[in-house]
């Protein structure tokens, strides 16, 4: 996985803490359907799919299908969690987790991809957790950053951030307001877009944040 999938693991290594991440598996974590779940969040970037076993046979749901809601999927009382596949990234991807709260569970989870061809951004994936009742994909935000040369991005960082906003159903709740949760997803969107850009263009983080982890 570290190979093959290095931002998966690296979002692995800080999910909840080290009890939950030795005794738990990917699976369970999934079939919970926990708002606040980095693996969910993260695994739209990679158009996600769920194996469902049971005794009438096997089928598959796209992960934005499966889960409905806060603890809720669409796994039947008859069915397991048998598997899940990820789609692998185009050559030229980079990718970033961001992963903000002062408590133990987030108050947000911010994945963003992009895949640079001959300078301008080809396919783009931003994906929000925790502020809303699920996790979900920013489309408008994805199409607005699709086309544009990669030394342009930054420009647009706060349009981008504001899509991501609007985009998002925050829920007032210990964790926050909704007004501050979707003020969370904005400045990070626009952070998260500069981490891709560094990366992209081999440069260090410039920057760490109180309670953020960046992946």
């Amino acid at each position: 996985v570290r190979e093959r999938w290095p931002l998966v693991a690296g979002v692995a290594a800080h999910v909840a803490n080290v009890r939950v991440r030795n005794v738990g598996t990917v699976g369970g974590n999934l079939a919970f359907a926990d708002p606040h779940s980095d693996l969910a969040t993260l695994f739209l970037l990679f158009d996600a799919t769920v194996r469902l076993a049971s005794a009438a046979g096997p089928r598959e749901v796209a992960l934005t299908d499966f889960v409905r809601g806060p603890y809720e999927t669409v796994r039947r009382a008859d069915e397991l969690l048998a598997g899940v596949r990820l789609t692998p990234w185009p050559a030229g991807t980079t990718g970033v987790y961001a992963k903000f709260g002062p408590q133990e569970r987030p108050s947000l989870g911010l994945a963003l991809a992009l895949t640079i061809e001959s300078d301008r951004v080809s396919r783009a994936r931003l994906a929000v957790g925790c502020v809303s009742p699920r996790p979900h994909r920013v489309e408008a935000a994805e199409r607005a950053l699709v086309g544009r040369p990669l030394d342009t991005v930054g420009r647009v960082a706060d349009e981008i951030g504001a899509l991501a906003a609007a985009a998002s159903d925050p829920v007032s709740d210990l964790h926050g307001g909704a007004d501050y949760k979707r003020e969370l997803v904005r400045v990070f969107t626009r952070r998260a877009l500069g981490a891709v850009i560094a990366r992209a263009e081999s440069r260090p983080l410039e920057a760490r944040y109180p309670h953020a982890i960046l992946v």
